[in-house]
C-alpha cells in the first residue's frame, strides 16, 4: 500500500544508516528490532535538516499523551452504565497500555477503585515478566537518553515473531515503576495462543485483530475463563489497538500450521543482560 502512494520501504535493518549497517555487519540475517528501526530513524532525523523523528511509545509525555484513549474509554462506560474490573491491553514500549489504563489507574489511587490493570506481552520478549529494572537506553544502538525501565537490555534481539511493537526490549519508566511498585500486573503470552485467541476473537466480533492486540485479547480470554471457574461475574476491558488486515500473511502461516511457537530462553536474556554496564536499581 505504501508503494502504491509512491513510498519507498526499505526494511530494518537497512543499509542505508549507519546504525543499520553495524547491525548488518554483526548480524546480516538480522530480522530487525522496534529498537533497531528507532536507532535508524533517530539517525536520519538527527542528520538531515528536512526531517523530523516524532516519538510513537516508552518516553512518560508520549505515554500521557496517549491516555486521550483512556479518558474516552471511562466517559463510554459511564454511558454503558458500568466500569471495568479488569483492563488488559498490549504491550511493546507502554503507549498502548499506558493509553488505556492510566485514567482507570487514577481512579484506583484517587477514588478507591480497584480495577487491575495487565500488561499483556509476548513471551520471546518479556521484559515485564523477566527482565530487570535498570537504566538502559530506548534504543539499540544507544543513541537515546538512558531510562530507568525493565529491559532485556537494548542489544537484545527478539525472535522473528508476530507481533508488531510488542517486538521490543524496554519498557516505559513510569510504566515501570508502577510494576515494581506492584500497581499494574504483566503477563506474557506464546504465540500460538494469541493466534487461537485472535481467531477466536474476528469469529466472535467480526474483526481481525492485529496481532500485536491478540496479546490482550488472550489476557482477556484467560481471566474470563477464570471467572467462569470461580462463578463470579466481572466486566473485562480489551484494548483492541489495531485490526489486523496489514497482517493477513501472520494468519496465512497460523492457519497453514507454518509458525513456530518460541520462547526465550534465560541463557539468552542473561546474555543480552551482562553486555549492559548500568547497574541494576
Amino acid at each position: 500500500m505504501m508503494n502504491t502512494w509512491g513510498a519507498k520501504v526499505y526494511p530494518s535493518p537497512t543499509d542505508r544508516t549507519n546504525a543499520g549497517r553495524q547491525i548488518l555487519a554483526e548480524d546480516p540475517n538480522s530480522p530487525g528490532s522496534l529498537g533497531i528501526a528507532i536507532s535508524e530513524a533517530v539517525e536520519c532525523a538527527a542528520t538531515r535538516e528536512d526531517t523530523k523523528y516524532s516519538l510513537g511509545s516508552v518516553l512518560n509525555h508520549v505515554l500521557l499523551h496517549q491516555t486521550i484513549i483512556g479518558q474516552e474509554a471511562i466517559k463510554q462506560m459511564e454511558k454503558a452504565g458500568d466500569m471495568p474490573d479488569i483492563i488488559c491491553a498490549p504491550f511493546g514500549g507502554g503507549s498502548n497500555f499506558a493509553g488505556i489504563s492510566f485514567p482507570f489507574l487514577r481512579l484506583n489511587l484517587e477514588e478507591g477503585k480497584n480495577i487491575r490493570c495487565i500488561a499483556s506481552e509476548p513471551a520471546s520478549c518479556p521484559k515485564l515478566t523477566r527482565g530487570v529494572f535498570r537504566y538502559d537506553f530506548g534504543d539499540t544502538v544507544g543513541m537515546t537518553p538512558l531510562l530507568p525501565m525493565y529491559t532485556l537490555g537494548h542489544n537484545f534481539v527478539p525472535a522473528p515473531i508476530h507481533a508488531g511493537g510488542l517486538r521490543y526490549h524496554g519498557a516505559g519508566a513510569i510504566v515501570s515503576q508502577l510494576l515494581k511498585d506492584e500497581i499494574i500486573e504483566a503477563r506474557s503470552h506464546h504465540q500460538m495462543e494469541c493466534f487461537e485467541a485472535g481467531i477466536l476473537f474476528a469469529k466472535t466480533e467480526g474483526i481481525i485483530p492485529a496481532p500485536e492486540s491478540t496479546h490482550a485479547i488472550a489476557t482477556g480470554v484467560e481471566e474470563a475463563k477464570r471467572c467462569k471457574e470461580e462463578g463470579v461475574s466481572k466486566t473485562i476491558l480489551i484494548h483492541l489497538s489495531g485490526h489486523g488486515y496489514m497482517d493477513l500473511a501472520a494468519y496465512d502461516n497460523y492457519l497453514s500450521g507454518h509458525l513456530e511457537e518460541h520462547e526465550v530462553t534465560k541463557e539468552e536474556i542473561e546474555a543480552s543482560l551482562a553486555k549492559l554496564s548500568t547497574p541494576v536499581i
